[in-house]
C-alpha cells in the first residue's frame, strides 16, 4: 500500500509540475501578444514607501510629490516619442486631457479648508478620503466638498504609485498605502484638534485601506482612530484569480518577457485613472484582503470589533471589480450591533433588457443575506415591483425582522441594467464621469456621455468597457445618507 501511495504521489507531482511549466510557457508566448511596452509602462517614478512615510507629516509628503510631478514631467511627458503625442494620451503635454494643463491636477493630493478656517475658526472636524486602486483622488472630490460644506477639513490623499504612470503599480507594496493612510490621519487629527471628530471615507482599494486603519487603531492606540467610516464598493474580498496573479508574472523575470508583467496595456486616454494595470497591483490586491479578512477574525474571536466606529457601506449588488457576497460575509456578518449600515443597489427589474440578463444573477441576493435580526441595518434600493420604474428603499432595521419600505421619488433608468463598482461616488454631472457633464467638457473628455456605436474587433477596448457605467443616478440618495451621519452643530468662529 505504501508503495503504491508513493508512486501515484510521484506521479500527481510530476502532473503538477508540468502543468505549472504549461502554464508558465502559455503566459509567456500569450503576453507578446499586442503592442510594445511603451515608456508609462517602464519608467518606473520614485514614490515613496512605508518607512519613509512613517517618518513624515503632511508638509513632507506634499514636497515630496510635487518632486515626483517634476519628475514625471521631465522623464515622461518631456521624453515622449513623436508617435505617442497625440491627443488621446494624458501624458502629452499639448493633450486636452494632459492634467498638467487644468486649474487643479486631481492626480493629486488636497485640502479642503471649510470657510470659518479661512476666518481663524476650528473647523467641525476633518475627514479623510481613499481612492482605489489604479485611480486617483479626483473619485471622491464630490463627497470632499460636502464635508467641506459642513465645516469639516476634507483630506484627499494620493496613495503611492498612483496619479503617475501606471508602471509605478509594478514597485509598490499594500503596506505602502497604509502608510500613506495613517500620515493622512495624523493629519486629520492635528487639523481637527484633540477632541474634533475624523471620518474616513474609502472607495473600492481605498475602503480597505479605510478599514484597516480602523482596525489597526483597535490594536495600537498610537494609530488615529476613525469616529466614522463611510465605504463605497469597498475591496473586502475580490475574485480568486488574483491569489495566483504573481504566478501570471513569472516569465517578466526575463527582460524578454517583460510584458508578462502585465495584465491590461491599453491607451492611458483617462487624466484621472490608469487603464493599463500590473499582475503586482492583483497581487498586492489579494494580500491586503487576506491580511483584512484575517484581521477581522482575530478581533471577533477576542471580542474586540465593539471597539470599531460605525460603518455605513454603499455596495452594487452587481459588481465584477469586488465581492459583493465578502462585504457580507467577511465583515458585516461579524460586526457587532454597533449602528452600522449596508446599503445595497439592487440590478434594474423594469428594463427591457431582460431576455440578455443571466438568470443566476436573480437569486444572488438571496444567497449572500443573512435572515433577520441581524445586528446592523440592511436597506434594499430596487423598483418598487418589475412593472415599475419608480425605486423604493426596503429597510431591515437592526435587531427587527420586519421590513420598512419608503418610496424615494426615483426613477431607474430604463437602458440601465445595473449599477457598477466604478459609479457608485459619482453624479449624473461629473465632468469626467457622468452622462449628463455639461457642454464643455472640463477635463478634455467626458468618458460617460460617450456612445460608440459602429462594427465589433475595431476597438481597442472590449465591449463590456464601453457598456459599464461609470455614474450613479442615485446619486443624491447617496450623498443624502453620507450628510446624515456628519455630526450636527457648528464650527467655531474665532
Amino acid at each position: 500500500m505504501g508503495r503504491w501511495t508513493y508512486k501515484w504521489s510521484k506521479r500527481l507531482a510530476l502532473l503538477a509540475v508540468g502543468a505549472f511549466c504549461a502554464f508558465i510557457v502559455i503566459r509567456a508566448v500569450d503576453s507578446q501578444r499586442g503592442p510594445p511596452l511603451e515608456l508609462w509602462h517602464s519608467y518606473v517614478p520614485h514614490d515613496l514607501h512605508a518607512e519613509r512615510l512613517d517618518q513624515l507629516d503632511w508638509g513632507g509628503y506634499m514636497a515630496a510629490e510635487e518632486a515626483l510631478f517634476a519628475e514625471l514631467r521631465r522623464e515622461v511627458t518631456d521624453r515622449l516619442p513623436p508617435e505617442a503625442r497625440t491627443d488621446a494620451n494624458r501624458y502629452f503635454a499639448g493633450a486636452p486631457i494632459y492634467p498638467g494643463r487644468f486649474e487643479q491636477d486631481w492626480n493629486r493630493s488636497y485640502v479642503m479648508e471649510p470657510d470659518i478656517v479661512a476666518q481663524g475658526g476650528t473647523p467641525r472636524g476633518a475627514v479623510v478620503l481613499l481612492h482605489g486602486l489604479t485611480d486617483a483622488p479626483y473619485s471622491l472630490r464630490h463627497i470632499a466638498r460636502r464635508y467641506r460644506e459642513a465645516g469639516f477639513v476634507a483630506i484627499g490623499i494620493r496613495n503611492p504609485a498612483h496619479g503617475t504612470v501606471p508602471a509605478a503599480l509594478t514597485d509598490t507594496v499594500w503596506e505602502d498605502w497604509a502608510a500613506a493612510t495613517r500620515l493622512a490621519m495624523r493629519e486629520a487629527r492635528r487639523r481637527a484638534g484633540p477632541d474634533g471628530p475624523i471620518h474616513i471615507v474609502g472607495f473600492s482599494n481605498g475602503g480597505a485601506l479605510a478599514l484597516k486603519q480602523a482596525l489597526d487603531a483597535i490594536e495600537d492606540p498610537r494609530v488615529v482612530r476613525p469616529d466614522r467610516l463611510v465605504l463605497i464598493s469597498p475591496m473586502i474580498g475580490i475574485t480568486s484569480f488574483a491569489r495566483f496573479a504573481g504566478l501570471a508574472g513569472l516569465p517578466a523575470l526575463l527582460p524578454s518577457f517583460a510584458k508578462a508583467a502585465w495584465l491590461s496595456r491599453i491607451p492611458e486616454f483617462n487624466p484621472f485613472k490608469y487603464n493599463s494595470f500590473p499582475v503586482n497591483g492583483a497581487r498586492q490586491s489579494h494580500r491586503l484582503t487576506q491580511a483584512l479578512q484575517q484581521q477581522i477574525r482575530t478581533l471577533s474571536r477576542a471580542g474586540r470589533l465593539d471597539q470599531l466606529a460605525p460603518v455605513l457601506t454603499f455596495q452594487s449588488v452587481m459588481d465584477f471589480t469586488v465581492s459583493t457576497r465578502a462585504v457580507i460575509s467577511a465583515l458585516y456578518e461579524f460586526l457587532p450591533a454597533n449602528g452600522s449600515e449596508l446599503v445595497l443597489f439592487d440590478r434594474n427589474r423594469n428594463t427591457k433588457l431582460g431576455p440578455l440578463l443571466r438568470p443566476a444573477f436573480d437569486a444572488v441576493l438571496a444567497r449572500m443575506v443573512p435572515p433577520a435580526p441581524r445586528n446592523w441595518r440592511l436597506t434594499f434600493i430596487t423598483n418598487a415591483n418589475e412593472d415599475r420604474a419608480e425605486v423604493v428603499a426596503r429597510t431591515v432595521a437592526a435587531g427587527a425582522t420586519e421590513e420598512q419600505e419608503q418610496s424615494l421619488g426615483l426613477l431607474y433608468p430604463r437602458n440601465v441594467y445595473s449599477l457598477s463598482h466604478v459609479a457608485l461616488p459619482f453624479p449624473p454631472d461629473d465632468s469626467l464621469y457622468g452622462n449628463q457633464p455639461g457642454p464643455e467638457p472640463e477635463f478634455g473628455v467626458s468618458l460617460g456621455a460617450l456612445a460608440a456605436h459602429g462594427e465589433v474587433g475595431v476597438l481597442i477596448l472590449a465591449l463590456d468597457s464601453l457598456v459599464r457605467i461609470s455614474w450613479n443616478p442615485f446619486y443624491g440618495y447617496l450623498m443624502g445618507r453620507i450628510s446624515e451621519v456628519i455630526p450636527a452643530g457648528a464650527a467655531q468662529a474665532p
